[in-house]
Parts: C-alpha cells; sequence; structure tokens
C-alpha cells in the first residue's frame, strides 16, 4: 500500500448511495482506503469538523484533509489517482456522464428522501415525471459512451 493511499479514509453512512459512489470510485481506481461509519443521529465530531457546512456523509480525508459531496470526491479521485478511468477522456461525454450523474442525484435518489409528508400518488407522479426526463434524455440525446472511450 502506497503511503498516500495509507492515508485515506471515507466517512459514510451504511445505506447511503452516495457513500457507495465513493467506495465504488476508489475500488474502481484500486486505491486502499479507510472507512468510519457514522451514525447519523449521533455524528462524530471528525465528520462536524470535516463537512461543517453540510454535517453529512460522506467525506472523503485524503492526506488530513477533508472534501465533501459525493461527486466533488469522485472527481478528485479522477484527478489523484491512475488507473481505471471514471470518466470518459472526451469532454463532450464527460460532461453527459456529469449530467447523468446530477439528475440521478437531484431526482432519483433525493426523491426517496423529500417525498415524506407527500401522498402516495404525489410520490408516484414526481417519480413517473423524473423517469420521463430521463428516458427522453437517454432516447434523444444519445450518450454514445462505450468503455473503448474511457
Amino acid at each position: 500500500m502506497c503511503e498516500e493511499e495509507a492515508k485515506v479514509l471515507v466517512l459514510g453512512a451504511w445505506g447511503s448511495p452516495f457513500t457507495r459512489r465513493v467506495e465504488l470510485g476508489l475500488r474502481l481506481k484500486g486505491v486502499a482506503y479507510g472507512y468510519s461509519e457514522e451514525d447519523l443521529k449521533n455524528k462524530s465530531s471528525l465528520l462536524l469538523e470535516s463537512n461543517p457546512v453540510y454535517k453529512k456523509a460522506p467525506v472523503f480525508i485524503h492526506g488530513g484533509k477533508a472534501i465533501a459531496e459525493s461527486l466533488v470526491i469522485l472527481e478528485y479521485i479522477e484527478d489523484t489517482w491512475d488507473g481505471y478511468p471514471l470518466l470518459p477522456k472526451d469532454p463532450f461525454q464527460r460532461a453527459k456522464a456529469r449530467f447523468l450523474a446530477k439528475f440521478i442525484d437531484e431526482k432519483v435518489i433525493l426523491l426517496l428522501s423529500n417525498a415524506t409528508g407527500r401522498t402516495v400518488f404525489e410520490k408516484l407522479l414526481h417519480f413517473l415525471d423524473s423517469m420521463f426526463v430521463l428516458y427522453f434524455f437517454l432516447v434523444f440525446v444519445p450518450l454514445n459512451l462505450h468503455i473503448s472511450d474511457w
């Protein structure tokens, strides 16, 4: 294990797709890392100090420097380590991949957490609306994302 990699720590939460996203990026790059499970009802002082703005997981700590927000963390991982590319080489294809990741964050994943208090019918309408937009994007704006481009 490289000295640089030994200094990598992920503060995460078991059920968080955002934490899993960071861990997947690290694994694809072959980076060894430590993991600290956070109790989101009783957050550790390390989490609160490392992410004072949002106070949520995941937090990525490398060489004593903390980075929050999973998509930002993935860009840092991509820029820092060689190995399996997380994004395509072509700038246009990278932009489309980032768009899809942001869309999934805002419309699909967060739907589950933002749906509290809505009726089942409202939740279903919001979900179907999000899926329609995603379908439209995938059908009418071809991504042409092929592993050979990465």
